[in-house]
């Protein structure tokens, strides 16, 4: 292959001549990653090496994985005919020792773990990893939608992609079919170019075609406030006061009734409480919101067949409950008709919830050393975990039509130009400042590249109750309502005063206009940044 430096050594900074062993320039500019030293694959019996033969080929007996160069990315084929296939990893030689931090992402939401951090080898930095030596910013990733579930390892003499193929817990049974497992894509920072405006440039090459709202979401959420003891009349009343601070009549807010409307393990059918959610929609609308709609995909019936479940996973705190096996045309039936449903009774935007949870049996925050555990799979062994959520989350959108998307607990890579929005982070809290410091701010400070190049990135609600003191969540308004993302509030409607009310008429209206995302000045060294650039002024905060 065709090697040449990406810039002039001459002039360069380390990272830059790091990077230019590294990479070779297209006859666009763009710089594609060289061919890996190393492949390796995981199979049952362990990890075993292949060896290349000839051009960008790697095999072992008859596993064979190869790049090809795919306009700015590097495309990674893997075919195992007969061998369940664990993960491929791939390893470029690559002195990392000169550079002092590295950012990586997660799986799904984050959970205040995400930060500028200094290299350390076996840490998995899922779908890409920045590498900062002070001056000059690396990006390495892969784009989103690809077929394997990716995270990148920084070593001092090495750096390393490991392509997760298992599906379930155990290898996939590829058969006969060629896997486009990744698009690799690589990036160094311009002249003069902040890591923030690096990341962010890089989300856009990591997703050319997000698929985003028509208008900014903002509006209400009744989770923080009735956890799941929700009603009709409460959703009416909150609903009727919150409509009263919106003053942006040509881009309404939603009002999205969260967990408790449904009867308990069936998301189709109306309890008790509600009645009849056709009228509910129909009652937010009158009011002058646009109504929206929580659902859990992938709970079972009590009732359900065993033949339609997933096999129960030792992680699970909750031994009753049931999960439908996604690989089956029954489980996605039943998504389509349920998202339908929604449509059909009238509401403009479904959250759906969990659907991580209930295929891997760990949260995001517990997937350090692996996915999920082994030793399982689903009825459909044929394919991998991330082909499978694929087709999930495929089925979901086809079926809400028009309806906006948002998943929670949706894997981030994955749902990034298939769901108009994402929460980002774990939740924040109506009762503890602490949790919504921790997540809210944090999930925020590293994600927000993310804000409308994969989608509107949700960084959850202000719940605005008598249990958190008002000069704290003052601020996260204020920090939601400016940052150009989407803005969600759960207000006890009693406890507004006039303070309250003039501060969320205010933040409505902001939250309501696109603005530019807003940008934390400091987070190269804070892991919840006080320093905040918001419409194009300088914002301090005290979280504390």
């Amino acid at each position: 292959m065709l090697r040449r430096n990406f810039i002039k050594l001459s002039a360069a900074s380390m990272a830059a001549v790091m990077y230019s062993k590294l990479t070779f320039a297209t006859g666009t500019g763009t710089a594609i990653i060289n061919h890996p030293d190393e492949a390796w694959a995981e199979l049952a019996e362990g990890w075993v090496k292949l060896t290349a033969s000839g051009g960008a080929a790697y095999t072992y007996k008859d596993l064979r994985v190869e790049l090809k160069a795919a306009g700015n990315a590097q495309a990674v084929y893997i075919q195992s005919p007969t061998a369940d296939l664990l993960s491929v990893r791939l390893k470029w030689k690559y002195q990392t020792k000169k550079y002092s931090k590295v950012l990586g992402d997660h799986w799904e939401r984050s959970y205040a773990d995400l930060g500028w951090k200094a290299p350390q080898a076996g840490v998995r930095n899922p779908w890409y990893v920045l590498l900062h030596d002070g001056k000059d910013t690396s990006a390495f990733g892969v784009k989103t939608g690809g077929n394997t579930l990716c995270w990148w390892d920084v070593a001092d003499d090495s750096l390393q992609l490991t392509m997760d193929t298992r599906s379930g817990g155990d290898g996939v049974k590829l058969g006969q079919r060629k896997l486009h497992a990744a698009d690799i894509v690589t990036t160094l920072s311009h002249a003069g170019e902040r890591p923030w405006e690096t990341l962010t440039r890089f989300c856009k090459q990591m997703c050319a075609k997000p698929r985003l709202p028509k208008q900014p979401v903002y509006g209400i959420n009744d989770w923080y406030v009735m956890y799941g003891k929700n009603s009709f009349e409460s959703v009416k009343q909150q609903t009727t006061v919150m409509a009263g601070f919106v003053t942006n009549t040509s881009n309404k807010p939603f009002s999205l009734i969260d967990d408790g409307w449904q009867q308990p393990d069936d998301f189709s059918i109306v309890n008790d409480k509600f009645k009849d959610m056709h009228k509910m929609a129909g009652e937010i609308k009158s009011i002058g919101m646009r109504p929206g709609l929580w659902t859990r995909p992938l709970i079972a019936r009590q009732d359900d067949k065993a033949s339609l479940l997933a096999p129960k996973l030792p992680t699970r705190s909750n031994t009753d409950e049931k999960i439908l096996d996604p690989t089956l045309p029954e489980t996605l039936e039943r998504v389509k008709r349920n998202i339908s449903l929604y449509k059909q009774w009238g509401y403009d935007m479904v959250k759906h919830d969990y659907s991580s949870w209930d295929i891997f049996g760990r949260w995001g925050s517990q997937m350090k050393d692996s996915l999920t555990v082994p030793g399982w799979h689903f009825n459909d062994q044929s394919k991998t975990n991330a082909e499978i959520i694929n087709t999930l989350y495929g089925t979901i959108r086809q079926a809400a039509g028009d309806m906006y998307v948002i998943g929670c607990n949706t894997v981030s890579h994955l749902s990034a130009g298939v769901f108009e929005l994402n929460r980002i982070g774990d939740d924040t809290s109506g009762k503890e400042w602490d949790r919504t410091k921790k997540y809210g701010v944090n999930t925020l400070a590293f994600r927000l590249p993310q804000n409308n190049t994969f989608y509107a990135a949700d960084g959850d609600c202000v719940g605005l109750t008598h249990d958190i003191a008002w000069e704290r969540n003052r601020q996260w308004l204020q920090l939601l309502a400016e940052s150009g993302s989407p803005l969600f509030i759960s207000a006890e409607t009693e406890f507004l005063d006039a303070d309250k009310k003039a501060a969320i008429k205010t933040a409505f209206a902001q939250a309501a206009k696109v603005q530019p995302t807003g940008e934390p000045l400091d987070w190269m060294n804070a892991q919840w940044p006080t320093k905040w650039k918001l419409n194009n002024r300088e914002v301090s905060f005290n979280w504390d």
